[in-house]
């Protein structure tokens, strides 16, 4: 099940992570409550070592318990002046693991440690020249000029005892500090984003020299791993998944597959509201390419039933949810010697779910029970549960799923519902289905489909005046979307070549029969969501 597939609303567990899995050594990132931490943590499994977020929260004895090779305090949006500045036990520092504070991060550091942190009234945004002024460990060989990324108004203006600067930019002294005998370092910049281009080599050098970490985290020690632990799950017990035609549920179901073959059954609920030729796409690649048992349950006639005169989104998604678990739930009857539920969960699902940090953090909910209105109840196997979207997809392409739906764009579980604005009508959505492949196609064309993170098309059901044939018509608009996105937390609008936008715009109201106007959305998120509902 993939973006925006409803789910019950259990409790939140943490991830069955490898933290204490001796094939991989574990680095702690530590937040403080901004979105740089899944970024940071990226960063570090990009460099071939697992990660972890952690609340800073919790106990220093929970997070040397998780045996760390290093910890990296994330950046955050407070203060260390405003009052209940996000904090941690500074006995963080005495427990001899390597340390790295980045922005907030290090200024928690230089504050903790008795050094001084002020607000000098000379902050600093955006792309910033930095000097290295001392040798360190850290920064190698790399130029001693470099452009890095800072944001911050707050300054480290006097390191703590036994500190050194080590960068300095043209306003703050301390862009940079460390106390290499204690391997404790900070730096004032951001690292982890693309805008410091020689970040990544920092962070190498954190996690290789400092840290003395193996780079062993790699996609194929992954899928050994993963299906090492789903034997010992599951045992010789029947499992069930439900498809959704996305990558999450996709690789899911392939790497079960591929660590119990034959006990593994897939449902596929086609809910008649999915992308053209998707249904297809899942029958080739589960039933004929791995050979698995496939049930493919053609349900649209109960979707668009139970659809009717719907109106506000919510409503929507709602009664999709339920009536896909009570399709899912009467399949699953059949299978009733099933004990475990294949579910595609991310890490960032759990991130966000609120599970490593307090109640009120609570985005969305996950969970390890489901109970079904019939009473059927499955345990929850979750192979990807530890995994970044960039790490299923290349697992995904480890496995040997096809391009098609390894790189296939994020799709609501609501499907083509949340993307016609008013009632649903069979011929809306074959309208929509129809221009929606266009736009797929043209922007694939085009060479774009991979540099976008969504690219669709969206019915308003209202009808515009037009002139076709010297007629006057009373047609669909269709308004196309694209956006450019590293999370879908936040995202831009895509500037599409006007070239492209004219083949798109002429081949919608040709070939598409209801259309006579196509618009371009050019809206970012915020203040505008990526889906119009």
């Amino acid at each position: 099940m993939d973006a925006g597939q409803t789910k019950s609303p259990v409790e939140a567990h943490p991830p069955e992570a490898p933290a204490n899995d001796p094939t991989y050594d574990t680095v702690l990132v530590v937040d403080f409550g901004a979105q740089y931490a899944q970024l940071i943590a990226r960063r570090v499994r990009e460099a071939h070592v697992y990660s972890e977020i952690v609340p800073h929260t919790m106990p220093i004895s929970e997070m040397l318990a998780r045996r760390p090779k290093g910890i990296i305090f994330s950046g955050g949006p407070a203060s260390v002046h405003v009052e209940h500045a996000p904090s941690l036990d500074a006995a963080v520092y005495d427990s001899g693991v390597p340390i790295l504070g980045i922005c907030y991060g290090a200024q928690l550091v230089a504050q903790q440690l008795g050094g001084e942190v002020a607000r000098t009234g000379k902050g600093e945004y955006g792309r910033t020249q930095m000097q290295v002024t001392n040798r360190s460990v850290l920064f190698g060989d790399l130029p001693s000029e470099q452009d890095v990324w800072m944001s911050h108004f707050d300054s480290i203006v006097r390191p703590p005892e036994g500190f050194i600067a080590t960068a300095t930019t043209g306003e703050v002294a301390v862009a940079a500090l460390e106390d290499a005998d204690r391997a404790i370092y900070g730096v004032q910049f951001h690292p982890e984003v693309v805008h410091t281009p020689r970040g990544q080599e920092l962070l190498k050098a954190f996690l290789y020299e400092v840290c003395e970490c193996r780079p062993t985290w790699t996609m194929a020690s992954v899928i050994e791993q993963t299906v090492e632990a789903i034997r010992a799950q599951v045992g010789d017990e029947r499992v069930i998944c439900g498809l959704s035609g996305g990558v999450d549920s996709a690789v899911a179901a392939a790497l079960v597959h591929k660590a119990i073959g034959d006990q593994l059954t897939c449902v596929y609920v086609d809910i008649g509201l999915m992308r053209e030729g998707e249904s297809e796409q899942v029958e080739e690649t589960f039933r004929r390419q791995f050979n698995m048992d496939l049930v493919h349950v053609k349900a649209a006639d109960r979707f668009l039933e139970a659809l009717n005169d719907i109106v506000e989104p919510e409503r929507k998604r709602t009664i999709i949810g339920e009536t896909f678990w009570r399709v899912f739930s009467e399949v699953a009857a059949d299978h009733g010697d099933a004990r475990f539920l294949v579910q595609g969960t991310l890490y960032p699902d759990v991130v966000e779910s609120g599970s490593h940090s307090d109640p009120s953090s609570m985005i969305k909910s996950h969970h390890n029970l489901i109970a079904f209105p019939e009473g059927l109840h499955f345990e929850l196997v979750e192979p990807l549960r530890a995994l970044f979207k960039d790490e299923v997809r290349a697992l995904g392409e480890q496995l040997g799923l096809p391009e098609e739906i390894v790189w296939r764009q994020p799709f609501p579980g609501p499907g083509l519902a949340v993307r016609i604005v008013g009632t649903i009508t069979p011929e809306r959505v074959e309208i929509l289905r129809a221009a929606d492949a266009i736009v797929t196609e043209e922007i694939k064309r085009a060479g774009l489909y991979r540099e976008l993170w969504q690219s669709f098309a969206v019915l308003p059901a209202v009808r515009t005046v037009g002139v076709q044939g010297d007629e006057r018509t009373y047609a669909y608009p269709i308004v196309i979307r694209a956006v450019t996105s590293d999370d879908a937390m936040t995202a831009d609008w895509a500037r599409l070549p006007y070239e492209l936008l004219e083949r798109l715009s002429s081949r919608i109201i040709n070939e598409v029969q209801g259309v006579n106007r196509v618009a371009l959305d050019i809206t970012s998120k915020p203040p505008g969501t990526i889906e119009w509902e």
